[in-house]
């Protein structure tokens, strides 16, 4: 038998997670063999010092990852790590499928790494055991397994809810749209950053709602602006996307949401809060929803941070259980249900770790796009965060947002104009540039230096137009 001494602490994950995970990693290192004999699950839980249930969920993980193989009345024995670059092999993409992108909506990174890629495709193909099931309609708002892994993912955020807070939608849109269609009627005024997300315009205007937007500074909203507001207005709620804000990219401080939380709760007007990107920074701003908890709306969207295509939000509701009734009854109507076969698929990456694998490439990979625009834009020219998806850029040179637009459609990126984002303001000469999506970094580097060159004279002298 082998005298094998895993440190689980050398992963976050679950303990029987960590325990399939310590067999993958010392089969890397050479500490463990093919064939080698493992402890029993008494004799390696006495050691770790767990429970044994414990090490034989652990066991069964590594099972289903084919690094072991378990034989009655002998024991457990390593059958040697699974090549996830083979994996990620099997099977060529649908190239009809590959090309579908559409560059107006900011796109984080697509992973790239064979190895990260088969991790996904591992989690893909463990959902087949449970197709049938997944077919059916699912109980509404989430299933208890599917709302652990959200509270489990949430608390990455320092919000500690209980389940019957949290809901699974189909995606932070449905959910805005549930939201604000209870909380404000026709007519009605609902507050916003003055550049703010196109898809929150959208909405009220779908609503037939009056959105109104507040001054801001490089902090985000001003405080004074938005009690001057509360009074002039008497508003029915507050939109704000708190964290590498789209598309400034700026992030609230900590001290500027106490601030808004306070005079939230001085005029008593709900937030709600679009935390699209709040998982990008390891150690960002607590969120809102934890300094007003009576009052915010938190949604938890996992488009930017895991996927867009698995159209999943987690919703945190107000503790006032009255407008978690009125909100679920607009999710129903409308939504039924979020796709359990997603739902399933985000569960399993959270549970085994592939979604803060996800997570840490989209981080790596922002940080090394902007470190390319910053290698070629000077330094006070356009806006941005290390870890933001895009770039906001006001126009110089005479140029204007159109004809800016109009020539970058020779390239890769994707370029957005500043009337998507103002509210009720003139739109500035100014465009969101996207920094992600299917495009490599050799791509963006020379999409960037198209536009670069471009930036250096007036619009006569780039030479588009004839």
């Amino acid at each position: 038998m082998k005298n094998w001494d895993p440190d689980l602490g050398r992963s976050d994950n679950p303990l029987y997670m960590a325990i399939a995970d310590m067999i993958e990693l010392d089969l890397r290192s050479g500490q463990l063999s093919a064939g080698d004999k493992l402890p029993t699950h008494r004799d390696l839980a006495k050691r770790l010092e767990i429970d044994v249930t414990t090490v034989a969920r652990g066991y069964v993980e590594a099972q289903k990852r084919g690094l072991v193989q378990a034989h009655v009345g002998r024991g457990t024995f390593v059958a040697g790590t699974v090549s996830r670059a083979a994996v990620a092999m099997d099977g060529q993409p649908d190239a009809r499928r590959a090309a579908i992108v559409d560059p107006s909506m900011n796109m984080p990174p697509e992973p790239d790494d064979p190895d990260l890629i088969a991790r996904m495709r591992e989690g893909v193909s463990a959902l087949s055991a449970d197709i049938v099931p997944l077919l059916r309609y699912q109980t509404f708002g989430g299933a208890p397994m599917d709302k652990e892994a959200a509270a489990l993912w949430l608390k990455r955020r320092g919000l500690v809810s209980s389940q019957e807070r949290i809901f699974i939608t189909p995606g932070a849109h449905p959910a805005l749209l549930a939201i604000l269609g209870t909380l404000a009627k026709p007519g009605e005024t609902v507050l916003s950053e003055n550049i703010t997300y196109p898809g929150m315009r959208s909405i009220a205007a779908q609503l037939r709602l009056r959105l109104t937007g507040l001054m801001m500074d490089d902090d985000g909203i001003l405080p004074e602006a938005f009690a001057a507001a509360c009074e002039r207005e008497k508003p029915k709620a507050l939109y704000l996307n708190p964290t590498l804000q789209n598309p400034l990219t700026l992030t609230m401080s900590a001290g500027r949401r106490a601030q808004i939380a306070a005079v939230a709760q001085q005029y008593r007007v709900p937030i709600v809060e679009d935390d699209a990107y709040g998982f990008l920074p390891s150690d960002g701003p607590a969120p809102l929803a934890a300094l007003a908890p009576d009052l915010t709306w938190h949604i938890g969207g996992l488009s930017k941070c895991i996927g867009a295509g698995l159209r999943l939000a987690y919703v945190v509701a107000p503790e006032d259980g009255r407008a978690l009734w009125s909100f679920a009854s607009a999710m129903r109507s409308t939504n039924v249900m979020a796709s359990p076969l997603t739902t399933a698929l985000a569960t399993r990456w959270i549970d085994d770790g592939t979604a803060d694998a996800i997570l840490d490439f989209l981080r790596r990979e922002a940080v090394a796009r902007q470190a390319l625009v910053a290698g070629l834009l000077p330094p006070g020219s356009y806006r941005a965060d290390m870890l933001s998806f895009n770039i906001w850029l006001p126009l110089p040179h005479g140029w204007t947002r159109s004809t800016f637009s109009a020539h970058m459609r020779a390239t890769s990126l994707g370029t957005v104009t500043s009337d998507a984002f103002a509210v009720d303001a003139a739109p500035p000469e100014a465009v969101r540039v996207g920094l992600g999506g299917p495009m490599s970094r050799s791509q963006l580097q020379t999409a960037l230096e198209f536009m670069a060159h471009a930036l250096e004279g007036p619009p006569e002298m780039a030479g588009t137009f004839f």
